[in-house]
């Protein structure tokens, strides 16, 4: 046989690549319609994928080069966009399939726009490890992140010497919600706040913090991107900002529901000893803060107290003035839940719907969890007594506030190094 006569009867070649998954692919197709010249960008990839036994649950993190718009003073900065959250597969091996009507694993994708150093001529690839940990978060509580939502980090995002420690998230305003064929993705982008930011959210709400953001080019500007060298806080940039953030505290109250952090109750010394009753618990209210712990009997029960007694760490209890004041006054409840176990205490004022307690029993306990009845009158007080937490380095702890008339006691205890 000759040489032609071998290259004609040659079998074709095989593509040894296998196709992108339909849910990959259909991101992909939006991410192009954006950057029309960026068709294959830089990717962090997980080397060992989430399915077979790997740490990280996204599977690609792609990164952009976004030149901005530096006349309306949105800089050129590095675009993250993460790939999934959403199920990418549709065949069960990350996420239960849903219709395709329905949110597409957990309904969203993560973003992050980092601005651009003059001599950057390629994106870091430290945001891809913040996007995989905040994957990991999701993945092992089931909880999803939403617009205004804050995530509490204590550390510089890069490790650095960095101000910006903490996270807010807002919706990526270039990434609208698409369809999959495994249902919907959301784009949730993370925007880099520091302490004073982070403090603010928490005392008023995210969104209110995002606007004044979004207002202020140095802090992010109108597209919320990141700086990281970024020296001063909205309060310093913006002069009027601790009136706005006040005002709207006082107005609104507070967004934040509830916080992890040291604490602990028992009954007070003085209780009577007399008998408790048991209440049933049936409520939205206790299902939706314990989820499927209702199954368990012990649970299923109620315990009225005469006295408590609560303890916090400084962290935790510096937090009892937003609770009061942008909670309870509001005619809202706040949960403290420890980071050692599963001891819960919510404070509830009187309008609360489905609680546990009454004017006639204020304190009732569902096995560690505790509900606290925080009556108008007391919630005046105590917003007046707990001024004194504004200023924790002048606190000589432990530091005991006590209603004896409420046999209601409450002791800041100092932060375990």
């Amino acid at each position: 046989m000759d040489e032609a006569a071998a290259l004609t009867h040659h079998p074709p070649p095989i593509n040894m690549l296998p196709p992108t998954p339909a849910g990959l692919e259909s991101l992909y197709n939006l991410c192009r319609k954006i950057y029309p010249d960026q068709v294959n960008p830089l990717q962090v990839t997980a080397l060992l994928k989430y399915w077979l036994g790997g740490p990280d649950p996204l599977d690609y993190i792609s990164m952009y080069a976004n030149p901005g718009i530096p006349s309306e003073n949105i800089p050129p900065h590095w675009h993250y966009i993460s790939f999934g959250l959403s199920d990418l597969h549709g065949d069960g091996r990350v996420h239960d399939p849903t219709g395709s009507e329905q949110p597409s694993g957990f309904g969203f994708e993560l973003t992050f726009r980092l601005k651009r150093e003059p001599d950057e001529t390629s994106p870091p690839t430290w945001p891809a490890t913040l996007m995989q940990s905040l994957a990991k978060y999701v993945f092992q509580s089931g909880n999803s992140l939403c617009s205004s939502d804050h995530v509490s980090w204590h550390c510089a995002l890069d490790n650095s010497e960095s101000r910006i420690q903490h996270m807010l998230m807002t919706t990526d305003q270039h990434l609208n919600t698409t369809q999959t064929p495994f249902g919907t993705v959301d784009f949730v982008q993370i925007v880099g706040i520091c302490t004073e930011e982070l403090k603010a959210a928490q005392q008023w709400n995210g969104s209110g913090i995002l606007d004044i953001l979004r207002r202020l080019p140095a802090a992010g500007g109108a597209w919320h991107i990141t700086d990281m060298r970024r020296g001063e806080s909205i309060f310093e940039l913006d002069p009027y900002a601790h009136e706005e953030v006040e005002r709207g505290f006082e107005l609104d109250g507070s967004n934040l529901s509830g916080v992890s952090g040291r604490c602990s109750w028992s009954e007070q010394d003085y209780f009577t000893g007399k008998d408790c009753k048991d209440i049933r618990l049936d409520s939205p209210f206790h299902q939706s803060y314990l989820g499927s712990s209702l199954d368990s009997p012990e649970f299923l029960r109620g315990r009225k107290l005469d006295a408590v007694h609560l303890i916090f760490n400084l962290e935790a209890g510096s937090l009892l003035p937003l609770a009061i004041r942008g909670r309870v006054k509001h005619g809202r409840h706040f949960t403290f839940k420890s980071v050692l176990g599963e001891t819960a205490i919510t404070l509830v004022a009187h309008s609360v719907t489905g609680t546990l307690v009454h004017q006639d029993y204020p304190y009732v306990s569902q096995g560690s969890w505790l509900q606290v009845l925080i009556p108008d009158d007391l919630a005046q007080d105590m917003a007046v007594t707990f001024q004194a937490l504004a200023s924790p380095e002048a606190l000589s702890l432990p530091k005991t506030f006590s209603w004896p008339d409420r046999k209601l006691s409450i002791t800041i205890v100092a932060d375990k190094v």
